[in-house]
C-alpha cells in the first residue's frame, strides 16, 4: 500500500477507490487492539448512518475493505427503503371523504348522505369513509359549489338551481313548471335523460352521481294571500343565487332578493324580505312557517337535488371503488325518497295545524303564461331546447 502520511495528528491511508478516508491517531489505543472509542456520527442526507465498527490496528487495505463495505450496504439500504415506499400497500389509498349539506341533520338529503356512507364503508372494506358535515358546516351553497369544483369538498349535495349557471343542462331542470308531476320528473331522471345530465357535468368541473328529490317549491309571504299574479306584485321574495330563479320572479312582478339559505329566517324577522320560495320540508323544518302564514301552493319548480363529486376525489378511486360510490350514490336516492315522502305530508300538515292559509284555489294560467319570456331569453342553445322537448314528450 502506499506511504503513512502524517496530517496535523491524523493517519491518512489512501483506498482502492481513490478516497482518503483519515482516522484520528487518537482512535487507537497503544494495545493496538482494543476498542475504539466511537466517533461523533455526522448527519445523513438519506437517513442511513453506518453501524459502529470496531476499529482494529489493520493495514490501510483491510480499512479500505471496511468502508468500502458500509458504503456498499448503505447503498443498497437506500435502494431498499426506496422500493418500500414505492410499493403499493393494501391501505394506502384509503382516506375520509367530506360531504357538504346546507340542511340540517335530520333532513332526508343528509340521512340519504349518512345512508350512503355507510354503503361505501361495506363495499371497501372499510378503507373508504364519508363524513357528513351539515347544516353549513362547510359553507352556503354558492361557497361549497366553488370548493367542490377545486378539490377543497370532496362531495355536494347541492341544488339544481344555483349549480345550473355552471351546467347548463342542471339549469333546465330548474325551469319553472317544467315538470307536471313527481312521476313526470322520475321518469326523466332515472333513464336517459337522467344519465345523461350527471355524464355531461364532468365537462363542466363536477362528477354527477345521483339525483335527490327536492319537493315542489312554492310561494309564501307574510303579508297577505296570492291568488292572482297581481297579489305578487312589490314583494320582496328571496330567491336562490341564481339567475334564472332571479329572471322568474321578476317576470312574476316581485322584486328578487338573493340571500343565502341561512339568513332567510332573520330576513323575514327584520322584514329586509317579505317571503321566499322553497318546499314544504324547509318552510316547515326551519321555522319560516312562523313568520310568513300565507303559503301558496303554486308549485312553480320541481327542479331536484344533485349529488356531485370533485374530480380531484373522484380520480384518486380505482375502477372498482368507483363502482362502489356510484352505486351506493344510487341506493341513496331511493332511500332518500322514501324519508322525503313522509317528511313532506308530516310538514304540510304541521303548518295546517298552526294555522296557516294554504291557498290552491288559484288560477296558475297566468303564472305559467308569464313564463314564455324566461324560456326564450335563458334557453338559446339548440341543444337545450331540444333537451326540453324531450322532457316534455315524457308519458
Amino acid at each position: 500500500m502506499g506511504r503513512l502520511l502524517l496530517e496535523g495528528g491524523q493517519r491518512s491511508y489512501p483506498s482502492h477507490l481513490g478516497e482518503v478516508f483519515s482516522i484520528s491517531s487518537t482512535a487507537f489505543l497503544s494495545s493496538g487492539c482494543s476498542r475504539a472509542r466511537r466517533p461523533r456520527r455526522a448527519a445523513s442526507i438519506d437517513g442511513l448512518r453506518p453501524k459502529p465498527v470496531l476499529l482494529v490496528a489493520a493495514g490501510a487495505h483491510q480499512l479500505a475493505r471496511v468502508m468500502s463495505f458500509i458504503l456498499r450496504m448503505n447503498f443498497w439500504k437506500a435502494v431498499l427503503l426506496c422500493v418500500a415506499l414505492s410499493a403499493p400497500i393494501s391501505f394506502a389509498d384509503a382516506r375520509e371523504f367530506r360531504v357538504a349539506d346546507t340542511q340540517s341533520e335530520d333532513y332526508p338529503t343528509v340521512q340519504a348522505l349518512v345512508f350512503m356512507a355507510r354503503l361505501v364503508a361495506e363495499g371497501t372494506g372499510g378503507r373508504h369513509r364519508i363524513r357528513v358535515f351539515h347544516s353549513r358546516q362547510l359553507g352556503e351553497e354558492k361557497e361549497t359549489i366553488e370548493q367542490t369544483r377545486v378539490g377543497a369538498i370532496d362531495l355536494n349535495r347541492i341544488n339544481v338551481a344555483p349549480i345550473g349557471s355552471l351546467i347548463p343542462a342542471a339549469n333546465v331542470l330548474a325551469l319553472p313548471f317544467l315538470f307536471r308531476s313527481f312521476e313526470h320528473l322520475h321518469n326523466a331522471l332515472d333513464h336517459s335523460i337522467g344519465d345523461e345530465i350527471l355524464a355531461g357535468s364532468q365537462r363542466h368541473g363536477f362528477v354527477g352521481l345521483t339525483f335527490y328529490d327536492s319537493g315542489a317549491r312554492s310561494i309564501y309571504n307574510s303579508l297577505r294571500p296570492i291568488r292572482t299574479l297581481a297579489d305578487m306584485n312589490g314583494l320582496r321574495i328571496r330567491v336562490q343565487q341564481s339567475e334564472l330563479m332571479v329572471a322568474m320572479i321578476k317576470a312574476l312582478g316581485a322584486q328578487p332578493i338573493e340571500l343565502p339559505y341561512g339568513q332567510v329566517s332573520t330576513g323575514l324577522s327584520t322584514r329586509l324580505i317579505d317571503g321566499a320560495e322553497n318546499n314544504w320540508p324547509s318552510y316547515v323544518t326551519t321555522n319560516h312557517y312562523k313568520l310568513a302564514p300565507y303559503y301558496t301552493l303554486t308549485q312553480h319548480t320541481m327542479g331536484p337535488e344533485l349529488l356531485v363529486m370533485s374530480p380531484r376525489a373522484w380520480e384518486s378511486l380505482s375502477a372498482e371503488d368507483k363502482t362502489v360510490f356510484r352505486d351506493a350514490a344510487r341506493k341513496s336516492s331511493a332511500y332518500m325518497r322514501e324519508l322525503w315522502t313522509g317528511l313532506e305530508e308530516r310538514s304540510r300538515e304541521q303548518a295546517r295545524a298552526a294555522g296557516n292559509t294554504i291557498i290552491t284555489d288559484f288560477d296558475r294560467t297566468p303564472f305559467e303564461q308569464a313564463m314564455n319570456a324566461i324560456y326564450a331569453e335563458t334557453v338559446t342553445d339548440p341543444g337545450l331546447r331540444q333537451l326540453i322537448e324531450r322532457i316534455r314528450n315524457i308519458q
